[in-house]
Formats: C-alpha cells, sequence, structure tokens
C-alpha cells in the first residue's frame, strides 16, 4: 500500500463523461489497497473565461479580488469530483486550499506555497477516505484567498506529495510521458521511462510545456518523486508514463541527450558601439531589470577601438518595451551607435546528464546545424544544456537534425 497523490488538469476535468473517467481512475487505485490525495485544475477553459469576466468590468482588476474569483474554478470541480466517487461508493471529501490550509505568502495572482498543515487530509486517509483538494489556490496569514500562477495545480499537487511524504506524485496530462522532443514535429520522438530532474528542470526552462518549471522545483527540492501520465488511455492499456526521479539510473548506459527543447517566443536585442569598459553591462541591463523584464541570453562582443557590441534575448511579447527602454533611456547614456533588434529567431537546446562524461556534445552540435546550413547566431551552455540561437524559420529542421544527431529515435540499449 503507498500513499499517492494525484493530480488531474483541465482537460481531464473537462465535462461530466471526463469528471467520471478520473472518478473510475481514481477508484481502481484505490481497489489496489492505496491512500489516494487528488489535486485538481479547473474545467478547461474555466479561468480564461473568469479572467475575461473579470477584464470586461476592470481593465486593471483588482489582484486580490480577482484571485477570490478565480479560485472558484476549482471549487467546482473539487464538488464535482466528489460527487462522482460517492456515487460509485467511495468515501471522498473536497477541500479547498485555505480548508487544507495551503498558507502562502500574500503576492496575489502569483503566490508561494509556505506550509501545508496535513492534519486534516491524514485523518481522512485513516478513515479510508479519498482526499480532493483545490489546485492553484491557498490562503494567506489574514485569510486572503490567494492563486499560484499558471499551471499552479501542478506545483499544489507535488507541494502536498512533499508535506505528505507521500510514495509517489502523478500528474495526469493530455499526453502520456515526456518525450525526446515534440512529436507533432518529429514523429519518431520517444516517451522517455525516466528522466533526471536536472534534465526536466532544463527542458521546462527551455520550452518544454509537459510541467511547470516551479512544479519541477519544488519535486526537485523536497525529492519527490514525479511520475508524468495520461488520463485519456482506455482501462487496460495504461502505460508507467515517465518517471522524473532524483536517481541516476546506473544500471545501463546514461544516454548522452536526453532530449530537444525549443522556444517561439524568443528575441534577440544588440546595442552597437558602447565603450568597451567596467560597469557596461550593468548600464545596460539595469533598466531593462528595473522594467521587470527578464534576459535569457547575453554575449558581449571582444571590444575593438574602444568599444563593443552587447547582445541579449528577451521574451518575444517584452521585445517592442525592451527595444523603446534601449533606444530612449540606454542609447544616450552610454553613447550607443545605434540599437538593432530581431524578432523573428528561436531557441533550440540539447539536454542531457551524460554530457558530464562525453567531450565533444557541442562539437557534434554545431556539425550538423551547420551541415544544413543552419547560421548560429549566439551559444549559451551549462554542465548539462547547449543552447543555440537560430533564424525562427530553420527550427522544425533543427529540431529534426538534433533529434537524428543524437540517435533520440532509438530506444537506448
Amino acid at each position: 500500500m503507498a500513499l499517492i497523490v494525484q493530480k488531474y488538469g483541465g482537460t481531464s476535468m473537462g465535462s461530466p463523461d471526463r469528471i467520471r473517467n478520473v472518478a473510475r481512475r481514481v477508484a481502481r487505485w484505490k481497489a489496489q489497497g492505496h491512500q489516494l490525495v487528488v489535486v485538481v485544475s479547473a474545467m478547461s477553459g474555466e479561468t480564461n473565461r473568469l479572467i475575461a469576466l473579470a477584464k470586461d468590468l476592470s481593465p486593471q482588476p483588482d489582484p486580490r479580488e480577482l484571485d477570490v474569483m478565480i479560485s472558484t474554478g476549482e471549487q467546482v470541480t473539487i464538488a464535482l469530483l466528489a460527487m462522482a466517487l460517492k456515487d460509485i461508493g467511495l468515501k471522498a471529501k473536497s477541500y479547498t486550499g485555505a480548508q487544507v490550509k495551503v498558507l502562502t505568502d500574500s503576492t496575489f495572482n502569483k503566490a508561494r506555497i509556505l506550509d501545508i498543515d496535513e492534519a486534516n487530509m491524514r485523518r481522512d486517509l485513516d478513515d479510508d477516505t479519498v482526499v480532493i483538494v483545490a489546485g492553484f489556490q491557498g490562503v494567506d496569514e489574514h485569510g486572503n484567498i490567494t492563486t499560484l500562477g499558471r499551471g499552479g495545480s501542478d506545483t499544489s499537487g507535488v507541494a502536498l506529495a512533499a508535506a505528505l511524504k507521500a510514495d509517489e506524485c502523478q500528474i495526469y496530462t493530455d499526453v502520456d510521458g515526456v518525450y525526446t522532443t515534440d512529436p507533432r514535429i518529429v514523429p519518431e520522438a520517444r516517451k522517455l521511462e525516466r528522466i533526471t530532474f536536472e534534465e526536466m528542470l532544463e527542458l521546462a526552462s527551455l520550452g518544454s510545456k509537459v510541467l511547470q518549471i516551479r512544479s519541477v522545483e519544488f519535486a526537485g527540492k523536497y525529492q519527490v518523486k514525479l511520475r508524468v501520465l495520461s488520463s485519456f488511455e482506455e482501462e487496460g492499456k495504461e502505460t508507467n508514463g515517465t518517471l522524473i526521479t532524483f536517481e541516476e539510473d546506473t544500471t545501463m548506459e546514461q544516454p548522452i541527450i536526453s532530449g530537444i527543447a525549443f522556444n517561439r517566443d524568443e528575441a534577440k536585442l544588440t546595442v552597437l558601439g558602447v565603450p568597451d569598459r567596467p560597469g557596461i553591462a550593468y548600464q545596460i541591463l539595469g533598466p531593462i531589470a528595473d522594467s521587470n523584464i527578464d534576459v535569457d541570453m547575453i554575449i558581449q562582443n571582444v571590444g575593438h577601438d574602444g568599444t563593443t557590441d552587447f547582445s541579449f534575448t528577451v521574451n518575444r511579447g517584452e521585445f517592442a518595451r525592451a527595444k523603446k527602454i534601449l533606444e530612449e533611456q540606454i542609447k544616450p547614456h552610454v553613447g550607443a551607435r545605434a540599437i538593432e533588434g530581431d524578432n523573428k529567431i528561436c531557441k533550440v537546446s540539447a539536454v542531457g546528464v551524460g554530457m558530464r562524461s562525453h567531450p565533444g556534445v557541442a562539437s557534434q552540435m554545431f556539425r550538423a546545424l551547420a551541415e544544413e546550413g543552419i547560421n548560429i547566431q549566439m551559444i549559451s551552455t551549462s554542465e548539462i544544456k547547449i543552447s543555440v540561437v537560430v533564424d525562427e524559420k530553420y527550427l522544425e529542421l533543427a529540431v529534426r537534425v538534433l533529434h537524428k544527431t543524437f540517435e533520440l529515435d532509438q530506444a537506448a540499449a
């Protein structure tokens, strides 16, 4: 018997039929003798509907009141799932985040979890009851309802698993695991049986949309075993999904690269002809940071004649705002020659813990791209990843070429 936390997303809870399907799945796990805590999201599209409703009344809704409203989506689904479970003969009880007491800070719309009181859940579990908890929400020390930001139900699930010291946290989505890359671009992409937290964290941060990055960080910090599964597989045809674990598999040869990630939402800005002196990077990036614009990759060229060029990437949605700051504030302040921008770029990344023990991965990657005539504009590396910025029109070709180069279409020996 194990204590398992299961999380079901909006598509899994999208209709009465799908909620019944979740109830039957929960019942099968319960029949095996497991204790279950089930975390659910609002019905697919419901949070967007509520936000649109708020913005009809106020272009900038009050953050506290917005949290009061958008938290109701999950209140509906926890009650419906409890009803569905009781209807098939199981004991079930629903809890909002405040009723569990998921204590958060007071940052409305993107709160962080500080503590979880598991006493009520433990009591119900000991009484053979399925506990159903609203994802995405909590309560601050003043009793205000808070929400955790987009994808926050994943974080709720992992945090509850950590608090309860669960044997496993299962994240049910509309895909049956983590793939070597997006199967829509590379049909030969394979589902990974297991992957390390480090690799999953890199993949999530580099564009893989399977899991919210905060949930992976949380799971890694508290060593919660995560498993990604599909809630749409038919009974008897379920797979084991992908296990995300803090233990590297030492029973077999570690693949050099585990996955190829990509991100289309990138834009590049270059400040040309800035004085090559100490502090210039801060003078350029300080005002960008003060405007809450995240910078990703940074390159400063070798200086010539006392000047240098400074390039960095930002999210494409922040491109126009960042360019305006460079033109109006930074260019006259530092005496730059010109500002250039390109919002038709993308980032492609190879990720794998096997890089640590295999030299030459970068040269292999660069050669493969060069043979296809793909020019690399920027490069960024860490211990287990290599990222390149290329022209957006080459994204799919680059992903397919690298997937083939690193033999990710072939099962591990």
